[in-house]
């Protein structure tokens, strides 16, 4: 018999019971049709992380601080009392001051090993922002460093060679400030004012390039996001007045690094910079607690899955056992006419791996459109506020894999039915009543 009479036939051989393969099939189903929902809203969630990852910074980039305990212990520690310092400036978080890195620190850093270059962030305290309307709203200034990303609902990113003034809009702010639409306030006009040391406001203008969508996390949200022409000027204005030696004091800085560098150089060049008393933090330690929790979750999803996948192979032992025992003489004929051991084991592993592909298939495609229909019906209610978030999204290769994994396992259950096919003695068979 050819492989292709084989294969015919073990699909037709499939359905001589229908009600015994249909619900092994459905067993075969549930399992797939978890495992791809799981995996589905794995690929989704990694997605919108790795989408998060790139807003918050470049991955070849650390963020470098001097924490305060290097100068003296930190406020409320159990070392009691600190002695005042004007070198340390709060973050704005509890139990988080750091010392203002100045010009030497920064020469510093870039002689650390492993550095390719070093930038202050400038911080930016605007009183408030000033659209078309009039009307006055705080807001932050962000930072984009190169190799970040910005979620855009409309227009492009700042030019940062250009000698205009530009900015990205966050979108919440668009209609307050007296625009229709992300479209109708690109090339229109925004008022930034700061006050200087000396108390004087300073009124800035700047041209809307791009409005930004709501994000997870990174320089959006309620910031503006300006180039670098609109930075120095923000930046020159909000210092007037300030001492050469108060206007560079920076609360932390961007140190870039090979981008082709392994995890373990990663963590080298953060203990040198540990060993001079620098902290460095990648976006990937920022959100690493997050993205272990999420891989967690969907590990224990899976192995839900398996194991439904693994009671379904059971069905598959039984459903195959039951058709050996049935087609009894079926087989002392096949053996007698000729067909050997290895072909009658092939037959009945066919009938194993036809039945993992049909339970895997429906699985996989109704998983997938139901898992479309539920992550879209979600994106516009519950999580309509986490905008460019897919919550389960599919991968076509792991799609494909899953289909193949269910057929392997359908395979290996169906080895032991086949072998007691393969292994059973012509004579005998046709004497079995």
């Amino acid at each position: 018999m050819r492989t292709s009479d084989l294969v015919g036939s073990a699909a037709a051989n499939t359905f001589r019971s229908k009600t015994r393969t249909l619900l092994t099939i459905l067993a075969i189903f549930i399992g797939a049709f978890a495992l791809t929902l799981t995996s589905g809203l794995g690929t989704g969630i990694n997605a919108y992380i790795d989408d998060t990852v790139t807003s918050i910074g470049a991955t070849d980039v650390m963020t470098a601080t001097k924490p305060a305990d290097s100068a003296g212990g930190v406020p409320g520690s159990d070392t009691g009392p600190v002695e005042y310092d004007p070198d340390v400036v709060s973050t704005g978080i509890p139990g988080a001051s750091v010392v203002a890195l100045t010009p030497d620190d920064l020469d510093a850093l870039a002689d650390i090993e492993g550095v390719l270059e070093v930038e202050p962030t400038r911080s930016i305290s605007p009183d408030y922002i000033e659209g078309a309307n009039g009307d006055q709203f705080v807001a932050g200034v962000g930072t984009l460093i190169p190799g970040m990303t910005v979620q855009l609902e409309a227009g492009t990113v700042p030019d940062d060679d250009a000698t205009e003034f530009e900015a990205v809009l966050p979108l919440s702010y668009v209609e307050p400030m007296g625009f229709d639409d992300g479209e109708s306030a690109l090339g229109e006009s925004i008022t930034i004012a700061l006050t200087d040391a000396e108390r004087t406001t300073h009124l800035i203008e700047a041209t809307v390039v791009g409005v930004a969508e709501e994000a997870l996390a990174g320089p959006t949200g309620e910031s503006v996001l300006p180039n670098e022409a609109l930075t120095d000027a923000l930046f020159e204005a909000q210092t007037t007045g300030l001492p050469d030696d108060e206007v560079e004091r920076y609360l932390q800085a961007s140190v870039w690094f090979d981008p082709n560098a392994t995890d373990e150089e990663i963590t080298e060049l953060k203990d040198l910079l540990a060993e001079e008393g620098y902290n460095g933090t990648t976006v990937a330690d920022q959100l690493g607690a997050f993205t272990t929790i999420i891989d967690g979750i969907v590990l224990v999803l899976n192995a839900f899955a398996i194991i439904a996948l693994l009671a379904a192979s059971f069905g598959i032992v039984n459903t195959l056992f039951m058709s050996v025992q049935e087609r009894t003489r079926e087989i002392g004929l096949m053996k007698a006419m000729g067909m050997g051991s290895g072909r009658v084991f092939t037959l009945f592993s066919l009938e194993a791996t036809f039945i993992g592909f049909l339970g895997s298939a429906i699985g996989v495609g109704i998983a997938m459109l139901v898992g479309t229909a539920a992550s879209n019906a979600l994106s516009t209610t519950l999580l309509s506020n986490l905008p460019g978030l897919t919550l389960i999204a599919f991968d076509p290769i792991s799609v494909t894999v899953i289909v193949l994994i269910v057929m392997l396992i359908a395979f290996l259950a169906g080895t032991l039915p086949a072998a007691k096919a393969a292994r059973a003695d012509p004579v005998e068979s046709l004497r079995y009543e």
